[in-house]
């Protein structure tokens, strides 16, 4: 009898572990399924998201290729404060050069890092500039970013525009306060100093690296 009744508990534990697996495998599957009905949205998703950035650097009307293809793949870079893996996005008109697109980090922000997205044109001018993340102080440091700053008709930010190395020398590429041309909001010198050193950072770092950068893998 007892022999009856473990025979029988070990077969409803067998069919409770099958009927477990088998319905791990059905839900596992339809999470596949689930994901891969979604991959292509997302991935869309993720694309608009980075082009709206592209956007506010570098008018979609400078370039003709597709900027999302044409990249470099970058490991850690110090001269623009990047300790992680990063990519630099490729502008092209006809073919040719017309800026990269990269990301960049002030270290020296006065709440922290400082992360940032610029645009570099081939001529060595700068595209554009927008801080991507930050932690400045609410309404003192904070005017940095685009929708925060109080200057709407021409926001702090867009100061770099048209700066290049072959115009502004290294002294004059610094807050006023500093002897620089770039203007600070009083009481917030930091902020904007640690955004114009890696703007400056950036320039070089892109002069240096400009032809190999769009040589490398050449057009996609």
């Amino acid at each position: 009898m007892s022999a009856a009744k473990g025979f029988t508990a070990s077969g409803m534990a067998v069919r409770t572990a099958a009927i477990l697996f088998i319905f791990v495998i059905i839900f596992t599957g339809l999470l596949s399924g689930a994901y891969l009905w979604t991959k292509p949205a997302i991935e869309a998703s993720a694309a608009e998201e980075k082009m709206k950035l592209v956007d506010e650097v570098l008018p979609r009307t400078e370039y003709d290729n597709d900027l999302l293809t044409d990249t470099v793949a970058l490991q850690a870079t110090p001269e623009l404060g990047l300790a992680d893996p990063s990519t630099v996005y490729r502008a092209r008109k006809a073919g040719q050069p017309v800026a990269l697109i990269v990301e960049s980090v002030a270290p020296d922000g006065y709440a922290g890092k400082i992360r940032l997205i610029i645009a570099l044109r081939a001529n060595g001018e700068v595209g554009g500039v927008r801080v991507t993340q930050h932690k400045e102080t609410p309404g003192l440091g904070d005017y940095i970013e685009v929708k925060k700053d109080k200057n709407k008709a021409r926001p702090w930010i867009t100061q770099f525009i048209g700066m290049s190395l072959a115009q502004v020398t290294d002294k004059e590429w610094k807050v006023r306060k500093d002897g620089g041309k770039i203007d600070y909001y009083a009481g917030a010198t930091i902020t904007p100093r640690a955004v114009t050193k890696a703007v400056l950072k950036a320039a070089h770092w892109a002069e240096a690296n400009r032809d190999r950068l769009f040589a490398e893998g050449g057009a996609q």
